[in-house]
């Protein structure tokens, strides 16, 4: 900044206030070099001199004796007022009673008169200047604009503070880590605009500061929807969360905010501050779908737990470049016929750990998708079940379509397109061979976004399949507005439809949904000849599932297809 003032001649402004001329042009002589100089002759010219348009002033010079209003009165109205109380004040005096008083009132230095040393008020005016600019740098950055909270950084650096504090006192006190997020937050800036999701920050931070003010505590928001919170320790949070909620209600129109919370109680001292709140954060994290709990403890089990998705994580690049990921197909037939028909295959990743074994989807995929790296998962298996297609044309000459997933992440990569595009001219396939799956979530999630790019791959010549259709998301307005050839019935509904009417009836009116649509129904999860026959008679067209068979690798797939060319 220094260099850039001197590039450009900029200069800071100071405003001198002083009813003695002498003393006006002496001072001015010393400084204007350095600075851009204004006069006042008292303390109200002063004030309507700073109240005026330009009125970015990096100092003020003030005498206290004058006339009109006096450097005390200015100094005064100078430390009330939001915007002025910024600047940086030296008094100019010869008493030392008035020096102490005005420092008091809020005087940065003092200059004694007679002036007869300027290259120490100029070395002071750089000082002060230079300090009442490190700490408005200083200040912006330690609070959140939004919420007034501590930033992140500045936050962990008072944890830091007040751990060598209690450390140095030799006080037996337990601290607390909690971490709150409040639930589909995007939702509420989408329905009521970014001004209203602002005021559900600032009345989420007001909150939390209310009601944890009786102990000793500090908070800040590290991003978007979260919210972090260092506390002395509380035995029973069950009352402090209630209060808190109880105080949000409702603060943004029809919008019910649901705050989630992870607390990591008697932290561990001798860890840094953010892996505290990132054991935190697991907790809070652990509760995310779950609408039935609100808050979650960090204990041993989810110590162990998050130990082991590191591992997950840290392992992914060397697995896929050994290929221990492997990809297993599940059969579809058609039952539209007489017998069924093998009308094409579902790609499902497996996890062979040269060390962990054999890793369930249920465990790494989830971790995946939440932290990004679903993206290298799918791209590899593209690539695995497109030369898998193309392999089966060369050696058994049929045309056997396989599903794939298309995770959310992927839709919002510039490159996907490209991608996706690029595995069918390396394994020299049309986009007939490879069908994309889609989850309902995703599309709720951001429907405008999947729309422009599912209508793109429809007409590319890609066929769009809706998986886990039914749970849950879904929207009626919805349904009828998107681009989708194949609807994929959640298993969750063949597995119950034969347990009670109600599930029977949600089965059938997912069937009228998609002939309205005038698209096919692929059911997964199908386990037994009645549900077969169940869903055949209500006029589901495809089938998936362990009755025919459970996933398998590539070579055991191969036997449906000589079976299917020989009967």
């Amino acid at each position: 900044m220094e260099r850039f003032r001197s590039a450009s001649g900029i200069k800071r402004r100071v405003l001198i206030v002083d009813d003695e001329p002498v003393n006006r042009k002496l001072l001015g002589n010393i400084l204007s070099e350095d600075y851009d100089i204004r006069y006042a002759d008292n303390g109200l010219e002063a004030w309507e001199l700073l109240n005026g348009n330009n009125n970015d002033y990096s100092l003020i010079l003030l005498d206290l004796l004058m006339p009109v209003m006096d450097g005390f009165e200015l100094l005064d109205k100078v430390r009330s007022d939001e915007v002025l109380r910024t600047i940086p004040v030296i008094v100019m005096t010869s008493e030392r009673e008035a020096e102490v008083k005005s420092i008091r009132q809020g005087a940065a230095d003092f200059i004694a008169k007679p002036y007869d040393m300027p290259e120490v008020i100029l070395a002071r005016c750089e000082r002060i200047i230079k300090l009442a600019e490190d700490n408005s740098i200083i200040r912006s950055a330690e609070k959140d604009i939004v919420t007034g909270l501590y930033t992140r950084d500045f936050f962990y650096e008072y944890i830091r503070q007040i751990d060598a504090h209690i450390d140095a006192m030799g006080k037996n006190m337990s601290m607390d880590a909690l971490v709150f997020n409040i639930d589909h937050f995007h939702l509420v800036n989408e329905m009521y605009g970014r001004r209203a999701g602002n005021s559900v920050l600032v009345k989420v931070a007001q909150t939390i500061n209310q009601v944890l003010e009786d102990n000793a505590a500090i908070a800040c928001r590290p991003e978007g929807d979260m919210f972090y919170v260092y506390c002395k320790h509380i035995e029973d949070y069950t009352s402090v969360l209630d209060r808190i909620r109880q105080s949000l209600g409702d603060t943004a129109g029809t919008a019910k905010i649901r705050l989630r919370v992870g607390i990591y109680q008697n932290v561990d001292m001798s860890i840094d501050a953010e892996t505290r709140f990132d054991r935190a954060k697991i907790a809070c994290d652990r509760i995310k779908d779950d609408y039935t709990t609100t808050s979650s403890y960090y204990n041993y089990e989810l110590h162990l737990k998050s130990i082991y998705h590191e591992r997950l994580i840290r392992d992914i690049d060397e697995s896929i470049k050994n290929e221990d990921f492997k990809v297993f197909f599940q059969p579809k037939y058609d039952i539209t016929g007489d017998k069924p028909v093998l009308t094409s295959a579902e790609a499902l990743i497996r996890w062979e750990h040269p060390e962990l074994g054999m890793i369930s989807p249920g465990d790494f995929i989830p971790l995946f998708e939440n932290n990004g790296l679903i993206q290298r998962i799918d791209n590899y298996v593209w690539n695995k079940a497109a030369a898998t297609v193309h392999k089966w044309k060369e050696k058994y000459g049929v045309s056997l379509p396989v599903s794939v997933n298309v995770s959310r992440i992927d839709i919002f990569d510039p490159e996907f397109l490209s991608k996706i595009d690029r595995v069918l001219k390396d394994n020299d396939l049309t986009p007939n061979d490879l069908y994309l799956e889609i989850t309902e979530s995703a599309y709720a999630d951001n429907a405008g976004k999947l729309t422009d790019i599912t209508n793109t791959l429809r007409d590319m010549g890609f066929s769009i399949e809706m998986d886990d259709f039914g749970s849950g998301y879904s929207s009626l307005n919805m349904i009828t507005s998107i681009p989708i050839d194949v609807l994929k019935l959640d298993m969750k509904f063949v597995r119950n439809m034969e347990k009670d009417a109600k599930s029977i009836k949600l089965v059938e009116l997912v069937l009228d949904i998609a002939k309205f649509l005038d698209v096919p129904v692929v059911a997964e999860g199908v386990e037994t000849g009645s549900q077969l026959d169940l869903l055949k008679q209500m006029g589901c067209q495809i089938i998936q599932g362990y009755y025919f068979s459970k996933p398998v690798p590539e070579d055991e797939f191969e036997k449906f297809i000589q079976t299917e060319k020989t009967s």
